[in-house]
């Protein structure tokens, strides 16, 4: 296992906090049973394809406008219960951090709360499993209507490693 500074890819300026923070992830992501997309990802590659196929990179992104108060905001499209479920593992993990809603337009926080989810929540998943949950939910990998955002996220690796 590798220990990677979070500020070391991603610029993060938190205030209150005297030391950078920390995350450990494996790198790269092995997805075994890929099959169109070459078998290692990197985390980074995997962040990139999710925020193009959520907002093409656009830091204001507001989407499913219709559902007042719980609209999906920022690069990587991030509902309020998410943020809730981050701070709830920053609880859990006994850190004092914790985000707030408008967090959400702030990329490089978009990715750090991705980042946390996923090292909570998927640390031994393939790169197919960590996107469709992050589209569909806890048990995104098991519905038919994620197949298709996978095949997006898929499409934007194949690009990267192309």
């Amino acid at each position: 296992m590798k220990k990677v500074m979070l500020m070391g890819l991603f610029p993060v300026f938190i205030s209150g906090v005297k030391q950078p923070l920390e995350f450990k992830y494996e790198e790269p992501i092995v997805n075994i049973e890929a099959k169109s997309i070459q078998p290692i990802v990197s985390e980074k590659k995997l962040v990139n394809a999710i925020i193009m196929v959520e907002s093409r990179g656009n830091d204001s992104a507001v989407g499913d406008r219709h559902l007042v108060g719980n609209e999906a905001i920022g690069v990587l499209q991030i509902r309020p219960i998410m943020v809730r479920e981050v701070n709830r593992i920053l609880r859990i993990q006994k850190s004092e951090r914790r985000f707030d809603l408008k967090d959400r337009f702030d990329k490089n926080k978009s990715i750090e709360m991705f980042l946390i989810w996923k090292n909570f929540h998927h640390k031994n998943s393939d790169v197919e499993t960590i996107a469709r949950n992050w589209n569909g939910g806890p048990n995104g990998y098991k519905t038919s209507r994620t197949v298709k955002y996978w095949n997006k996220v898929e499409q934007q690796l194949n690009k990267a490693n192309g």
